[in-house]
């Protein structure tokens, strides 16, 4: 199938610069880039749709470039932003900037394949531009209007737009001019509030290239939404990161799995390389079974796998496995300790505290009154069992790996105690 055919179906397509003339030029490899600015120090899944839409198209049999904006990430683009970015201290920048890039290589082939994936940081060529030589060269082919006009910038001026982010979109076409002549890069794609940074670019190029009659292409991907009316890619406990340290892969397969049923479908179509008759046969059971979440639970486990592996899939399949059943008792430490990161937890040295004492101390219950009530309501669960026995002692119970002690007050309540 043509890229750009699976593409439409999966509704990946926002807009396009000439959308035959793609498609036509497409029928051999091409060349294409997309840039991610380190505006922090990790990616979030924010940008995974426009990292695996590079994957789409090494697959398809072109050359992927991810640009890391070293560069560009030191001004802040304005597109998508209502206020002003902070800037950040060089430094800063290229250390979020070399995270990125090791980030960004489990999802490319960089080497062993014909159309190996390049990974390129602009920092290289705007890190030593010269301002008089800029402006002349460069500046003077962009028209005040029209940079007025781009939407990324209309949307900014009752705002208050700086000159450094009102200039971004002129560093985001020196972009692609460069990537242009190094090498022979011939289309940009981006999210859907960068196709006036992308038309510059095509425009700075046109520009640049007279008599040469070089044309380049641009593809947007539309913004991710939610049929709820929430940002996509937020939760209660904030962005989900691609970083495990800052996103566990257990948290990241539950923001998956937790997928409402009007958008699973999309989702599916948008992050996972699941063949579409495959995925319209999941949108029939969504339909006729919604109870069985199949379809959740086929998202939840490709785009974890795409991200963290195998081994982190499955890990995250058995502490939600665990946690449903009320099997805690199967789980290893380190299971524990990644499917517990957020819930209320104490260390305890004392052995001999009481049960009771220790749901005051890890904030289970408020008081002895309240925890003796709520055990003899059967409402306490030691690692999955319930516990009624107010005289019990730390060291009666039993432990995970001799350390650990899961606590559910209720049906969803939990909460952790290391002994120490």
């Amino acid at each position: 199938m043509h890229i750009l055919d699976d593409l439409k179906d999966r509704g990946l397509i926002y807009q396009t610069t000439g959308e035959e003339e793609l498609y036509k030029r497409l029928e051999s490899p091409i060349t294409l880039y997309c840039g991610f600015d380190p505006t922090a120090d990790s990616l979030h899944i924010g940008h995974l749709l426009p990292v695996l839409m590079l994957r789409r198209f090494q697959l398809a049999g072109h050359r992927p470039i991810a640009l890391v904006g070293g560069g560009t990430g030191l001004i802040g683009d304005p597109s998508g932003k209502t206020s002003e970015r902070t800037l950040n201290p060089v430094e800063v920048v290229q250390e979020w900037a070399e995270r990125i890039k090791e980030q960004l290589s489990p999802f490319l082939d960089f080497e062993g394949v014909e159309n190996s994936a390049l990974l390129v940081n602009n920092y290289e060529w705007l890190g030593s531009l010269k301002v008089i030589e800029f402006l002349r060269d460069i500046g003077k082919h962009f028209s005040l209007g029209a940079m007025l006009a781009k939407e990324s910038v209309e949307s900014r001026m009752e705002r208050g737009i700086s000159f450094s982010e009102f200039s971004y979109q002129i560093l985001q076409s020196y972009d692609f001019l460069k990537l242009n002549e190094l090498y022979n890069c011939e289309m940009q794609i981006g999210g859907s509030d960068q196709w006036g940074n992308i038309t510059a670019g095509s425009d700075l190029i046109r520009r640049m290239s007279v008599g040469e009659e070089k044309q380049v292409h641009g593809l947007t991907i539309p913004l991710v939404t939610k049929s709820d009316g929430t940002k996509f890619g937020k939760t209660e406990g904030g962005a989900v990161w691609l970083d495990p340290e800052k996103t566990s892969p257990y948290q990241f397969y539950q923001f998956w799995i937790n997928t409402d049923d009007r958008d699973v479908i999309k989702y599916l179509k948008y992050f996972t390389f699941l063949p579409i008759e495959e995925i319209n046969e999941l949108a029939k059971e969504v339909e006729t079974q919604p109870e069985k979440r199949t379809a959740q639970r086929m998202l939840a486990k490709e785009v974890t796998e795409l991200v963290h592996g195998v081994e982190a899939r499955e890990r995250a399949e058995r502490i939600t496995h665990a946690l449903f059943t009320g099997g805690i008792a199967t789980l290893t430490g380190a299971e524990i300790d990644e499917g517990f990161r957020d819930v209320p937890s104490a260390e305890i040295a004392d052995r001999e505290m009481t049960l009771v004492d220790a749901l005051i101390e890890v904030g289970a219950a408020s008081s002895r009154r309240q925890a003796r009530e709520s055990m003899g309501s059967g409402a306490i669960y030691i690692n999955g069992e319930r516990q009624t026995d107010t005289a019990l002692t730390i060291s009666q119970l039993d432990k995970i790996e001799d350390k650990y002690i899961v606590i559910r007050r209720g049906k969803r309540n939990y909460y952790l105690l290391r002994l120490v």
